[in-house]
């Protein structure tokens, strides 16, 4: 795949005048926080009747259809689009989307039994509900597993959850949460298995903070979770399948990290283009500030960054075809140069609008702290580095 072909443009065209009309006239409200994303995705979702397609698509698994096309019975390029879009104008919008479908939803469906699907998936999927997708404690952000300290302890025929939450996107507002906590039988904390439960919003015992205040990604609601002895019925559990907990967590990096690619190529693409209008139409010394070779160079790194993050998103829409899902290691890859390149591009193009690019009327200030959060959330850079650096050693000797 070289290029988005006819079919993917007119999705792209249309997306674009989606979100040029109803997101762009809503920006300030979101980045303020006083318009949650979720009316706003609802609206996409009935725009487009993708919430319909979500049903069939759901109807026709669980009737043990066959689909030859993506995880949903979509093609990939079909669902990375909207995503590259909606992120060159607010991608806490797709944080928010993205959790609740790609996270939430998509561990019930990989996970859950028939009715566990039919009790939480489906309004997820056509986001009836708003799911969140709770790992992250205070001492184990990039340590998720082994300073895990939420636990489950066996009671009766179901468990009791004690702990806390934090960094947990959509947490605020979610109906429904997926939690992962560990088994409290006994062992050393860090051999104890990995669990995942689902809950609802009003559980005795479960408290979902307010928005919590942060650098970008406003329009994404991040909220801490706090459970004091929810009573869990064995009903809530999810099925450990292969790896248990930890490898149901694992596939769910794999999916979150690749999707980031695309995230960025949206950052970039705006950033460039407004660089480029900026470049054409700011005058300094009677001249636009685009005949000067430093501004030229600017432009010119960041159409570079823009076709090295596409090239990566196309490789991942044919690998999705191929029916072949990236490794760890790939999916790290392609996280860390995107997220790289798109916080680059971004303060790049602060540095390019001067004084007006501090200034939130131009809106690559905001695309600027956008973008550092994608080297921080679904695993730090140095993080990636480690996935990257480890699948290199364990390889065979080739020579």
């Amino acid at each position: 795949m070289i290029e988005w072909s006819g079919e993917d443009l007119m999705i792209r065209d249309a997306v674009r005048g989606w979100v040029d009309a109803e997101v762009r006239p809503h920006l300030d409200a979101l980045e303020s926080g006083e318009l949650p994303p979720y009316g706003l995705l609802r609206n996409l979702y009935r725009t487009f009747g993708l919430d319909e397609m979500a049903r069939s698509s759901f109807h026709a698994r669980q009737g043990g259809d066959r689909e030859e096309k993506g995880e949903h019975g979509t093609d990939p390029a079909m669902a990375l689009l909207p995503v590259i879009e909606i992120c060159r104008v607010a991608p806490g919008l797709v944080s928010a989307l993205g959790v609740s479908l790609g996270l939430a939803a998509g561990t019930i469906m990989k996970r859950g039994d028939a009715e566990q699907r039919r009790r939480w998936g489906l309004d997820l999927l056509t986001l009836d509900k708003v799911g969140a997708w709770a790992i992250t404690e205070t001492g184990s952000g990039s340590d998720a597993f082994g300073g895990m300290r939420t636990t489950a302890r066996r009671s009766g025929d179901g468990y009791v959850i004690d702990g806390a939450k934090t960094f947990i996107t959509n947490g605020p507002y979610a109906d429904t949460i997926v939690l992962y906590c560990k088994l409290d039988d006994g062992r050393d904390p860090r051999d104890r298995e990995i669990l995942a439960f689902v809950l609802d919003r009003g559980m005795a015992g479960l408290e979902q903070t307010g928005p919590l205040r942060k650098m970008g990604l406003h329009s994404s609601p991040t909220g801490e979770l706090f459970l004091d002895g929810v009573h869990a019925g064995a009903d809530r559990l999810l099925a450990a399948g292969a790896g248990g907990g930890r490898e149901s967590a694992r596939q769910n990096f794999v999916t979150e990290r690749a999707g980031v690619a695309a995230m960025a190529l949206g950052v970039i693409e705006e950033c460039l283009k407004l660089s480029v209008e900026y470049a054409r139409g700011r005058e300094l010394w009677g001249r636009p500030i685009g005949d000067f070779q430093l501004i030229q160079l600017k432009l010119a790194t960041m159409e570079v960054a823009r076709l090295n993050v596409q090239n990566l998103v196309f490789r991942h829409v044919e690998m999705q075809r191929a029916g072949r899902a990236p490794t760890l290691a790939e999916a790290s890859a392609m996280k860390l140069y995107a997220a790289r390149a798109a916080s680059e591009v971004a303060q790049e193009a602060v540095q390019l609008f001067g004084g007006n690019g501090y200034m939130s009327e131009y809106r690559v200030e905001q695309l600027a702290r956008d973008a550092r959060s994608f080297q921080i959330y679904a695993g730090t850079d140095e993080i990636q580095v480690t996935h990257i650096a480890r699948d290199l050693l364990s390889r065979p000797d080739e020579s």
